[in-house]
Parts: structure tokens; sequence; C-alpha cells
């Protein structure tokens, strides 16, 4: 089988191809995350994920190379990772009763023969959270954590009893890598899956 090589540090994204393949290589790419201007979350989602899938791809000629990014949107404004504890109070408070965007985009490069060939996807997740009170922020905040998650919730957590609902085509997107769609371009690519 061909080496595959996750361009990615989150163990979450790790965490979720160990689903589809039980051997492939992490690479960290090093991509600067800053939004460009007038650029909409769901386009920073979309080239970052190319930005990382090319960055590494240099590094590892001949293997299949995924990249993967997420963005989320609140009132049509990207909401970054919050890094800490105020942060992530202030994210959810914003979002409290509100729907938000999750835009996490796919770029799946294949270096067969050394011309790379890309394929790419992108999925949209709603997620609309219910009134949420300062003590049930502080109280969800303190146990989970999610410093290190856009939106400042961890949905295969406790962040699930945050919600009102969820819409998407593909549940794992919203964790940081939307499988179905991965799968697809993996057979695209040539690999064998279930």
């Amino acid at each position: 089988m061909r080496r595959v090589v996750l361009a990615s540090t989150s163990r979450y994204r790790r965490e979720l191809l160990a689903r589809l393949l039980s051997d492939f290589a992490v690479d960290a790419p090093d991509v600067d995350e800053t939004a460009l201007a007038g650029e909409s979350p769901r386009d920073i989602a979309i080239r970052l994920a190319s930005a990382k899938a090319h960055a590494v791809a240099a590094r590892h000629p001949g293997s299949i190379i995924i990249g993967s990014d997420q963005v989320a949107e609140l009132d049509g404004r990207a909401l970054g990772k919050p890094g800490s504890v105020e942060a992530a109070r202030g994210q959810l408070e914003a979002s409290s009763g509100k729907a938000v965007l999750f835009h996490t985009a796919l770029c799946v490069v294949d270096l067969r023969d050394g011309t790379p060939l890309s394929g790419a996807a992108v999925d949209c997740t709603r997620v609309t959270f219910r009134t949420l009170d300062a003590a049930t922020i502080a109280r969800y905040v303190d146990i989970e954590k999610p410093l290190d998650c856009a939106g400042s919730f961890k949905c295969e957590g406790l962040g699930i009893a945050l919600f009102e609902r969820i819409e998407s085509t593909d549940p794992t997107a919203l964790i940081g890598l939307p499988l179905i769609a991965l799968a697809r371009l993996l057979r695209e690519a040539g690999l064998i899956l279930p």
C-alpha cells in the first residue's frame, strides 16, 4: 500500500484517520494560518487545507498527503481556537442561542509518478446552541477545557449537551476530518477501503 501522510498536528484528526487506516505517518505542516483581508471563513478553511497538504507533500515524494482545516463562523466572523479559559467562555457566551457554522475543508494530494493530483472537499456543519447561562458555560469550560477547539467545545465529549441540534452530511467533519469525503478521495487515489 502507498504511504499516506496526515499533514496535521491535531490529535483529533489522527484519531479520526485511524478509523479508516491502520498505518499512516504524521507530519506537521508549517503554514501561516492568518486570514487574508476580506477572506470568508469558508475560504480560509479551503486555502489552509490545501496549503497544509502541499507544504507536507514537498517532503514526501510518492505519497498521498491529507490536509484539513476547520474554521468556525459566528455572525459572518471566524472564531478561532480560544487558547484561554476567558476566551472560551466569551465564545460560548456569544454562541448562546445562535447557530455557528463549521467549515471543514479537506485536500488530498496524490504524488504518484511525481505529478501532483489534488482532490478537495468542504463540509459545512450547522450547530445550534441552546441558550446557555454563565454558570453552565463556566462549568463546561472548567470540566472539558476546550481551549484547543474552534468554537470552544468538544462535540465528541460533554460539549454535545450545549446544543439544540447539529445539521451535517458528515458527523466526523465537526470533529475535524470529514471521513465520508476523505474515503471517497482516498479511493480515487487508488487505496482500497472497506
